[in-house]
């Protein structure tokens, strides 16, 4: 390895802004890293911009993708192709591997990192919010007090600490969600693809149901946490609904695609769900009208990874892989597996 080679900083561009990354952080990445900026709208000027950083700068060895980075398009060879041969890794600030072409990715021995752990507290807090939101009917309420009408129309609604909660997918999310539903008193039941161990069971008072139909048979609130891949498509439809309780709410913020909204809407239409909190749809910000215009449910834009704490630590979560990949020949984790490249 020559001198040059020795002093010269590996290059490392953010695609988008630092303002959610920690000052102090990034001031101590940059000790060690020749790190740039790239501010871009979309992908035509991501493109350009790119570009124009390799004709200044030189090669870049590292990309980071801020969240929102969808606006890009497909992380792909039409973005990337530029930065080949000498990236070695693109790193993104979100939990999806969504977009990202890795096969092609892979195949110029580039690592794929996103950032799991970063958004999975704050999409458990918006599943907390949205379910207690529907147990005490919050939705309809407010409605009521902003017409003039003071609790008449209204049931009396439920206690949560007196209520079963059945989980759908017991992974990061679930799990942090079963620790906030326990410390209401709810009574937590879960199914998921691979059980948990005994001592993570006990820690989070979650009791297994070996399948889905009896869970969902138990439980007064079902929450849906489950990874969107082929086989969880449309995972909870019609015979799913008719294995609930009858009352049941439903709460899901994973993927629209889990679930089978036309079956919901004759769920909720028969009463079989009294009342849903759904962050997530089909057709992403394409809701259908139905869950727009129903009284019975509380609709949101898919927020529940957009906090500052979940944008902070998916940058630094970004910026650790990074690091170590410089610093060990590989990242702390990643969606794929390359050849390690020999160094000079």
């Amino acid at each position: 390895m020559s001198r040059s080679q020795v002093q010269r900083k590996p290059r490392v561009v953010l695609l988008g802004s630092k303002k959610y990354a920690v000052a102090e952080y990034v001031a101590e990445f940059e000790k060690s890293f020749d790190f740039e900026i790239i501010e871009a709208e979309g992908r035509e000027e991501a493109i350009d911009k790119l570009q124009e950083s390799l004709m200044q700068h030189g090669p870049i060895e590292g990309l980071v993708l801020r969240k929102g980075a969808s606006a890009l398009g497909g992380i792909d060879a039409g973005l990337l192709k530029p930065l080949m041969p000498g990236c070695r890794i693109v790193a993104s600030a979100s939990a999806s591997q969504a977009g990202f072409d890795v096969e092609w990715l892979t195949s110029n021995n580039v690592f794929v990192c996103t950032a799991p752990d970063s958004e999975a507290e704050s999409v458990a807090d918006m599943a907390m919010v949205l379910m207690l939101s529907i147990i005490r009917d919050v939705a309809r309420a407010s409605a009521a007090i902003r017409t003039g009408q003071w609790n008449k129309p209204l049931l009396p609604s439920r206690d949560a600490s007196a209520m079963t909660l059945g989980i759908v997918g017991m992974g990061r999310v679930g799990r942090r969600l079963a620790t906030k539903a326990s410390a209401f008193n709810m009574r937590v039941r879960y199914w998921t693809q691979r059980r948990l161990g005994i001592d993570d069971e006990a820690s989070l008072t979650a009791h297994y149901c070996a399948s889905l139909t009896d869970l969902l048979s138990q439980c007064d609130v079902v929450s849906v946490h489950a990874s969107p891949t082929a086989q969880t498509r449309g995972l909870i439809g019609r015979d799913e609904f008719a294995a609930m309780k009858d009352g049941v709410l439903l709460v899901n913020t994973s993927s629209g695609l889990v679930l089978d909204e036309a079956a919901l809407v004759e769920a909720l239409e028969s009463g079989k769900v009294a009342r849903a909190g759904l962050d997530v749809f089909c057709n992403g910000e394409h809701a259908l009208d139905y869950f727009l215009h129903c009284d019975r449910v509380i609709c949101t834009p898919e927020i529940g990874a957009e906090t500052h704490g979940a944008m902070r630590r998916g940058e630094k979560e970004c910026l650790d892989n990074v690091r170590e990949l410089f610093k060990t020949g590989k990242p702390l984790a990643s969606v794929n597996d390359v050849v390690v490249r020999q160094e000079e």
